[in-house]
């Protein structure tokens, strides 16, 4: 965000403007580019992360480097390739995190002296990137947003720790603040109900179920005390009052399982595979646990889970796409932030 600098005539040189307040969305990230290459540097850095991958011992760095880095990149570039915004040769996740950033400049303007910047926890821009971006223009506070409506280990507080590790470099650090989770917030809860029915109203067709689907962990994280399944529970519990909708219309199932240990459940996959073989017909499925589309909704849901139900008996299915910076994805983020920075602003 372009920021006027005053320009100091005794020194020669322009001076940061002051009491500036900085606004940093971040998002889980993306690589650089949709082939292997790129795709091997992101998944590198994320699952090194041993708040991503708790083991980091050296079982996991042998199978990391030896296994997961030589197999999966060339698997995911492909997956990758079919989502891929080739207009802007970049993801959509990192496409629509920037459109959110840029709608939330606008939609604040009225707080002249609130700067808006997004960064990536994995990939590029990073968080390093961003928070240097907010500092340089005068920045002395920032707001972080981890843009995760339901809290866990491995992605909000993943953030906060990149955040700490900038800092550590920094001899004049900003005062920071975090935004906490938000999936039972009424603005958010109200924004999925409105994009479920709007996007229902213009479905060709009724689903006998909508399938409230979430990024999977592995249970002996939640075993250790992450409160993600429980905050995933209370949105669906809430979307199921707000939409008036039962167990039965609503479910909630969890995606996305990596490696061989137990991980939350139902799993999607499964249960997709299960109810179509069981003779359901029309399923809908929206994702509530992300707030931009990525490569886990775009083809892991609307690609192969829509291939597994029609494989198995299913006819007709619908993606309900996130909120991404949709109008009712932008009241979400502007509530939040414009809430979390009182007595900044």
């Amino acid at each position: 965000m372009a920021v006027v600098v005053p320009f100091d005539k005794n020194r020669g040189i322009a001076e940061p403007a002051h009491d500036r307040v900085g606004v940093l969305l971040v998002n889980l990230g993306t690589p650089d580019t949709a082939d292997a290459k790129g795709i091997r540097v992101y998944l590198r850095e994320f699952l090194s992360d041993p708040r991503v991958i708790e083991n980091q011992g050296l079982i996991w760095k042998i199978i990391l480097e030896g296994i997961v880095l030589r197999i999966r990149p060339g698997r995911k570039a492909i997956d990758y390739q079919k989502i891929w915004n080739t207009e802007k040769n970049e993801s959509p996740l990192k496409t629509y995190t920037r459109g959110q950033a840029e709608k939330l400049a606008l939609s604040i303007a009225d707080h002249k002296h609130v700067v808006i910047e997004w960064g990536m926890r994995y990939g590029n821009p990073s968080i390093k990137a961003g928070i240097d971006q907010l500092t340089s223009q005068g920045c002395d506070r920032i707001l972080v947003v981890p843009l995760y409506p339901q809290y866990s280990a491995s992605t909000s507080a993943t953030v906060v720790d990149k955040v700490a590790d900038a800092l550590g470099e920094m001899r004049a650090q900003p005062t920071i603040r975090v935004t906490p989770p938000y999936y039972d917030e009424p603005v958010y809860i109200d924004a999925l109900a409105a994009s479920i029915r709007k996007h229902l109203a213009a479905c060709p067709f009724e689903p006998e179920l909508i399938m409230a689907s979430f990024h999977g962990m592995p249970q002996s994280y939640v075993d250790k005390g992450d409160p993600y399944q429980k905050q995933c529970v209370a949105t669906v519990d809430a979307l199921r009052a707000k939409l008036g909708l039962d167990e039965k219309r609503l479910m909630l199932t969890f995606q996305s399982r990596f490696g061989y240990q137990k991980w939350l459940q139902p799993y999607t996959d499964k249960t997709i595979e299960e109810l179509a073989k069981n003779g359901l017909k029309r399923l809908a499925i929206v994702t509530p646990g992300f707030s931009s589309d990525c490569l886990e909704t775009l083809e892991e849901i609307a690609g192969e889970n829509a291939e597994i139900f029609h494989h198995n008996g299913g006819e007709k299915f619908t993606y309900i796409p996130c909120l991404n910076d949709s109008d009712e994805g932008m009241d979400v983020i502007r509530h939040l932030v414009l809430r979390e920075l009182q007595g900044w602003i």
